[in-house]
């Protein structure tokens, strides 16, 4: 039977290997277990609002990447119910930002999970809190047996 990491470790990979969206926008996976994980994205000139910073949905994409593997890491395909973002500090290009997010309470069927996205100065550029709802079935296609 495989371990508890080790569930998390495949349900992230195939995650990411199917997540083209998330790919598409530079988001990576630093670090995964039960219950939480870590993505890193690179604020790219494309993602400049009229502002000349890091467009809010970008970085609110980044959290939901996070919230996601968090949420997925127990094998049971689970999707967001809800989810709620605050703005702490802006993101420029060439920042590295790094969203990680972590289960608050999980019961058999909802969740609660936090991320906290920060900059490579670790100053918190936003917090955003997740509600997921599990539907069943394999994550990474293999049974947790």
């Amino acid at each position: 039977m495989p371990e508890p990491q080790q569930i998390a470790e495949r349900a992230s990979a195939r995650m990411h290997n199917d997540d083209i969206a998330s790919k598409n926008l530079g988001i990576t996976p630093i670090s995964v277990s039960p219950g939480q994980a870590k993505m890193s994205m690179l604020v790219r000139s494309d993602m400049l609002n009229g502002h000349q910073v890091c467009h809010g949905g970008f970085i609110f994409t980044l959290a939901d990447t996070a919230f996601a593997h968090a949420c997925n890491s127990f094998n049971e395909v689970t999707l967001a119910a809800g989810a709620r973002i605050d703005f702490l500090a802006t993101a420029h290009e060439g920042d590295r930002l790094t969203a990680t997010a972590c289960e608050v309470t999980r019961t058999r069927k909802t969740g609660i999970y936090d991320v906290v996205v920060r900059g490579e100065d670790e100053q918190t550029i936003a917090i955003f809190r997740g509600n997921s709802h599990t539907i069943g079935g394999s994550v990474s296609g293999e049974a947790n047996e």
